[in-house]
């Protein structure tokens, strides 16, 4: 489709109805990277791509060894796709969305 000309809004649908999740990662004070938000997006409409945050990462300070400590945390937001991936016989655990874990 290279030589097919598409109006932006077109491509932003397209890109929006292909990509589910955003994971994004970020170097920490410390050197280290880690996943810093896990985002789902949520669809398109007109122009605007909407997204929600399930999970975050919540700095809580520095280790006495220098590195970052913190919590993955959930937002408490259940993902429109957990039922697509029950169908599909992937297993989802009780509460996810309502745990934290520190890392």
């Amino acid at each position: 489709m290279g030589d097919i000309r598409l109006p932006e809004k077109a491509i932003r649908m397209q890109i929006a109805s292909a990509i589910h999740l955003i994971i994004q990662v970020a170097r920490m004070s410390d050197g280290s990277r880690r996943i810093t938000h896990i985002t789902e997006l949520t669809g398109a409409y007109s122009d605007v791509i909407s997204m929600q945050d399930i999970f975050v990462f919540e700095k809580e300070g520095i280790a006495e060894n220098g590195k970052v400590k913190g919590r993955f945390r959930s937002t408490g937001i259940v993902p429109k796709f957990t039922e697509r991936l029950k169908a599909a016989g992937v297993p989802i655990p009780g509460g996810l969305v309502d745990h934290s874990v520190e890392v």
